[in-house]
């Protein structure tokens, strides 16, 4: 099949849609974060406040009720996939797309405590779905799926460090060996790649920030030693059982919120408010860092741990993991980033233990988090190497260590089986 001439076309046409879909992820993050910016800073500012006050969560997360509930039972596809389910399931089609995406700008700027990560693969998944049957080539189911996957790839990659994480990302969920494995990685890695030339290059030139998950400054390099792992098992294993937990309350949300769904999914995002402005009002801080997604969070939690007091990580691992686990089986968006800073929040908080450092502590959280929300153990120790840089030559021994435990742990801890698969589906939605 690798040389056949059908499929040098599809490799030839993922290579084309790579731009498009890069194009329109581009414009979709840069949206969000605008909206963001506006919700969180500009309005604040503009009543008067130099951060957001602490009730500020309360009317935006009910807005953000309000708004999604309609688009949860009325539209197609019901906004997207619930983010306890994963990153799996079958590729959002072109119906269901537009709410999908009208979910996500309407409330990740709200502060939901969701990631991007899930709608940015639905605008891959469904561009990529709406071009094969606009070629007259929708009757081919295999092609479809095919070339599904390689856009949610390729819309994944621009927020995930590039091509590398999200093609690892795609093979160890797959779980396929031998010639499918390179059938399907091949198509994944040319959009993937074409997609995040495009977004670097397209990001650079307007110069609009985008909200990846980057980590621009880190704590000063140091060699893990033996207090690191000492404490370090035990952190990551922890971490494994908070993440596990908070997806349990998300499934068991998923059961409250099938009847009288549209009250109820309002009932929740007040619930997440409520708990994002307990974080404001325990803590002092703004409620900011335990709403949205968690980049900005992590970010300067990565480039100045020393300002967050043991106290404030800990309010944050218990409320934003609270909202976190009730936004997982009612709202929408992507579960990955908020996990990636409530494992480093943990891990920071132990960092005071004796003989735990600050920089182990933190690529070992990040490793830890996504291992066990992904249930991807490979792919989550590639993605904290990827985020920590350089230091991570010399962390990379504690980071795999880490995700080992923290997928052991969380599947030792967890009650159920996600819904759905992580393997990549052949039907789709809409």
């Amino acid at each position: 099949m690798l040389l056949s001439p059908g499929y040098r076309r599809l490799l030839l046409l993922c290579v084309l849609l790579g731009v498009p879909i890069a194009l329109a992820c581009f414009f979709f993050v840069g949206l969000q974060h605008q909206l963001q910016h506006w919700v969180w800073t500009s309005l604040p500012e503009a009543a008067g406040y130099r951060t957001p006050p602490w009730w500020w969560p309360l009317p935006a997360l009910v807005l953000a009720g309000l708004v999604l509930a309609p688009i949860v039972t009325r539209m197609p596809g019901a906004g997207g996939h619930l983010p306890v389910n994963g990153l799996g399931g079958p590729p959002v089609g072109p119906k269901a797309l537009p709410g999908a995406v009208l979910a996500a700008l309407a409330t990740l700027p709200l502060g939901v405590v969701l990631g991007p990560e899930a709608p940015l693969m639905a605008v891959g998944s469904g561009l990529a779905l709406l071009a094969v049957r606009r070629a007259g080539a929708g009757g081919d189911q295999r092609a479809g799926a095919l070339l599904a996957t390689a856009g949610s790839t390729a819309a994944i990659s621009t927020i995930l460090g590039g091509p590398v994480a999200a093609a690892v990302l795609l093979i160890e969920g797959a779980g396929l060996a031998g010639a499918q494995m390179v059938v399907l990685l091949l198509p994944c890695l040319l959009a993937s790649a074409t997609g995040s030339l495009v977004f670097t290059g397209f990001g650079q030139w307007t110069g609009l920030k985008i909200g990846a998950l980057a980590l621009p400054d880190l704590p000063p390099a140091a060699n893990p030693d033996a207090g690191d792992f000492l404490w370090g098992v035990p952190t990551a294993a922890l971490i494994a059982v908070l993440i596990t937990l908070a997806r349990e309350l998300g499934h068991r949300t998923v059961s409250w919120t099938r009847r009288h769904t549209a009250v109820r999914t309002v009932a929740c995002a007040t619930a997440v408010g409520v708990c994002v402005a307990a974080y404001a009002l325990i803590t002092g801080r703004s409620p900011a860092e335990a709403a949205l997604s968690g980049q900005a969070a992590l970010a300067q939690l990565a480039a100045d741990p020393h300002a967050w007091p043991v106290g404030a990580l800990i309010a944050l691992v218990a409320c934003k993991g609270l909202a976190w686990g009730i936004a997982l089986g009612s709202l929408r968006g992507g579960p990955i980033f908020p996990s990636v800073l409530l494992g480093t929040a943990t891990a920071m908080a132990c960092s005071g233990l004796p003989g735990f450092g600050v920089t182990p502590a933190l690529a070992l959280g990040i490793s830890a988090a996504a291992a066990a929300v992904t249930g991807l153990p490979l792919s989550s120790a590639v993605l904290a190497v990827l985020l920590t840089g350089g230091d991570a030559y010399d962390q990379m021994p504690l980071i795999v260590t880490a995700s080992v435990v923290s997928f052991v742990v969380s599947q030792v801890v967890r009650r159920r089986e996600p819904e759905a698969a992580h393997a990549p589906a052949t039907g789709t939605t809409g």
